[in-house]
């Protein structure tokens, strides 16, 4: 059965504002605090269906944009130890099925990072439609997920003294998406 887009949404295509949309993340480092950072989303469409089932979601985002307030950090990121953005500048999420229970949206896919795609599923909210000063009508959309990083080929580490290791396995993933009604 074909389930009713959330008040306020139309059917159409959306391309997702790089300009007004973050990708963020945190991870556990040396298992007592968090690191966050950001990556650039740099293209993406939502195209919303006559229902929420026949909805769909691709976005990429710049694996070199990595900001995390420390250059050498975000060096290290990019570099061979963790994603190899030279070789994989890209991440993508393309999404397999859209749900909707109450206000709670469900888009599965697969998410590649590091050149390998591993099936993961965003749980996340539609926040709300507007016009904006430029006549453009926006939805604004906020999604998460938690990877385990080594699943996408991410296994550089090192011990702690004490016990332990310095770089978390589990990383959360936020985004907060506004994306523009084309056509």
């Amino acid at each position: 059965m074909a389930t009713q887009l959330p008040a306020g949404v139309t059917a159409g295509t959306y391309e997702i504002d790089p300009a007004h949309s973050t990708a963020a993340f945190s991870v556990r480092h040396a298992g007592i605090a968090k690191v966050r950072g950001t990556i650039d989303i740099t293209s993406g469409t939502i195209t919303v269906g006559d229902d929420v089932e026949s909805s769909s979601v691709i976005a990429e985002l710049d694996a070199k944009s990595v900001s995390t307030g420390d250059s050498g950090r975000d060096q290290h990121l990019v570099s061979k130890d963790f994603w190899g953005a030279d070789e994989n500048p890209s991440w993508t999420f393309r999404s397999g099925a859209v749900t909707l229970d109450g206000d709670d949206i469900t888009v599965t896919g697969d998410l590649t990072i590091n050149g390998i795609s591993k099936p993961v599923e965003l749980n996340g909210e539609f926040t709300g439609t507007a016009k904006d000063p430029f006549g453009n009508d926006r939805a604004g959309f906020e999604a998460s997920t938690e990877i385990n990083r080594k699943d996408f080929g991410i296994t550089w580490n090192a011990a702690l003294e004490g016990g332990g290791v310095l770089v978390g396995e589990k990383v959360k993933i936020t985004l907060d998406v506004s994306a523009i009604a084309k056509g």
